[in-house]
């Protein structure tokens, strides 16, 4: 691992000279050269640029609560250097001519961005296997997926070749790949974060936020990266607090809501389920009420999610034609049409196809009454759930995946398989509201694998949040264990 992996310990080594950025910089470079063959966490790395932010930094020119620190973003977040691919043939060469609003308050508060990481194309995944580029494999057991579709970010981040990471979350694709890669991952509530820069899949749904090895990491990354952005009409304009004053202060009186439809889901592994009852017991132990709340339409999160979703990526994925912008049919063709139906067909893969199709039907004429607006209609009975079980506790607890990190083309050819990856997470989008996914256990065996448990609270409730998933980490190791891959 890095000589100091976790955010806060890597600033404080470098304010206090511990370490210079230029050296942990060049740590985490090496690391990736070295891991970089197993793992595939990364389609684009920048060396050269990563080094001269570093002697910045070294040389007193770039301060900030973040100094130093090498960090990696996701690929669907656009900056006006290297290239913005969403791991997709269609942005294979795609050039941003700006930088997203997250990428600027994080080099303005010294980061030192590595690289950029793979993901499944246009974020459209839950196993980084649909990537038009590589299969990123899991630090823990390279033979299995690390989750998605920023299963890069997370990856890169549990091998130790960053500090920190960020990610985008539609579905669960921030708190996924965190729990099978064993990191903390949250998916802030819709509007905390700027998504100006963010290559849009369903506009409604995604959210920025950040991967940390601790709460404490994440917490720094919320400071940063939070806040009103006029450039997004959609980000809220509200005082951000500071969410590292308080958070190793437990709070009293702490009532963890125990959601009963989220206790009789199909298809939950038993390591998972005894993991996260052991969580609900630590809990206990610390103080805490446990309320048994109920979500009844949850059982139709994921069906309304593969309609929103698909419609709003059908409406947005629309612009790639091969005319305005990304690839562009080379083959001759006799008309206009041919020309977007060759171009879009070479550009996208076959699960963003499948996305885009499913879209475009349930918002064709006679049917989006049918679909889009049922969906939309089921999605306000969903948030009114989570408001009424909000009134009775402080946050709701159940796992982050039904399973661990699972083999590397397990699900790849049954797509409800994998959409049923995120039976946990989808609602929280659909709902708009936060969630955190933090270890809480592993498997046995010699290939350990991690466990995720996932807390949910009201929307803009960050702060809280954050304190009670911190007073599970201080009572617990499970975020210290670390994978141990081989380095030759």
């Amino acid at each position: 691992m890095l000589a100091f992996d976790t955010l806060l310990a890597a600033r404080e080594a470098i304010r206090t000279k511990k370490i210079s950025s230029t050296e942990l910089t060049r740590q985490a470079l090496s690391r990736i050269d070295c891991l970089e063959p197993q793992i595939m966490a990364f389609n684009s790395i920048y060396p050269e640029r990563a080094l001269q932010l570093a002697k910045e930094v070294d040389d007193g020119k770039r301060t900030g609560p973040l100094a130093g620190v090498p960090m990696a973003l996701k690929d669907n977040l656009c900056t006006s250097y290297g290239t913005t691919t969403c791991s997709s043939r269609m942005l294979a060469n795609f050039k941003a001519p700006y930088d997203a609003t997250v990428c600027k308050k994080l080099e303005a508060a010294g980061a030192v961005i590595v690289g950029k990481t793979n993901l499944d194309e246009f974020a459209m995944g839950s196993s980084t296997e649909n990537s038009a580029f590589k299969t990123t494999r899991n630090p823990w057991d390279t033979t299995r997926v690390p989750g998605g579709s920023s299963g890069g970010s997370a990856a890169a981040l549990a091998a130790g070749m960053c500090c920190a990471a960020v990610g985008s979350d539609t579905g669960g694709s921030i708190r996924q790949p965190a729990a099978l890669c064993g990191v903390v991952g949250l998916k802030p509530t819709y509007g905390r974060v700027s998504r100006y820069g963010l290559v849009a899949f369903a506009s409604s749904l995604d959210q920025i936020g950040p991967f940390g090895w601790n709460v404490p990491d994440v917490a720094l990354l919320m400071n940063v990266i939070s806040g009103r952005d006029p450039k997004d009409s959609t980000s809220v304009d509200r005082p951000v607090p500071d969410y590292l004053k308080q958070l190793d202060q437990p709070l009293e009186g702490v009532r963890i809501g125990i959601a009963r439809e989220y206790q009789s889901a199909g298809g939950m592994d038993g390591r998972v389920k005894d993991a996260v009852d052991a969580a609900i017991r630590k809990y206990q132990d610390l103080g805490a009420k446990i309320v048994e709340v109920s979500l009844p339409h949850t059982e139709y999160g994921i069906a309304a999610y593969y309609v929103i979703a698909p419609c709003e990526a059908s409406s947005n994925l629309a612009r790639y034609d091969g005319v305005h912008f990304g690839h562009r049919a080379r083959e001759p063709v006799k008309d206009i049409i041919e020309l977007f139906s060759k171009s879009r067909a070479e550009g996208f893969g076959e699960e963003v196809q499948r996305r885009i199709m499913i879209g475009t039907f349930a918002l064709s004429e006679g049917y989006s009454s049918k679909y889009y607006l049922q969906a939309l209609k089921t999605r306000a009975l969903i948030k009114r759930d989570f408001d009424g079980a909000f009134e009775k506790c402080d946050v709701i607890l159940c796992p982050t995946s039904p399973t661990p990190a699972f083999k590397a083309g397990e699900k790849t050819g049954d797509p409800l398989q994998m959409y049923l990856c995120d039976v946990f997470t989808v609602t929280c989008n659909i709902a708009g509201i936060g969630g955190i996914s933090l270890p809480c256990g592993f498997t046995s065996g010699p290939k350990p694998l991690p466990i995720g448990l996932q807390l949910l609270g009201p929307t803009f409730g960050e702060e809280k949040l954050l304190r009670i998933a911190r007073m599970y980490e201080m009572a617990t190791e499970w975020h210290n264990r670390r994978p141990r891959l081989n380095e030759n």
